[in-house]
């Protein structure tokens, strides 16, 4: 009965802090996914920046392939694009 009570009385005490541990945890990540929220676009806006840029060669100078060109900056836009859609269905699942 002794060693019960002792058993009973360690599980409390351990489980305690370990319900404190979730609450912070909690808050650091909705910390860190509203700084996500505000840099994302930020940083989605200079990669379509760069993308267009290492792109702009096949519409302009000696050697213009203009369906290359648009074929590249599309494929590019769609990979772009799913993996803003896949932030945006991540972030509205977890907070």
């Amino acid at each position: 009965m002794r060693k019960s009570i002792i058993l009973l009385m360690a599980l409390l005490l351990i489980s305690v802090p370990t319900f404190a541990q979730i609450g912070g945890i909690e808050d650091s990540v909705n910390d860190v996914s509203d700084t996500i929220r505000t840099i994302f676009p930020i940083i989605l806006g200079v990669i379509f920046l760069i993308g267009f840029l290492f792109n702009a060669g096949h519409f302009f100078g000696e050697n213009a392939d203009l369906k290359k060109g648009i074929t590249r900056v599309l494929v590019f836009v769609l990979i772009a694009g799913a993996v803003v859609g896949i932030f945006t269905y991540l972030i509205s699942i977890v907070v």
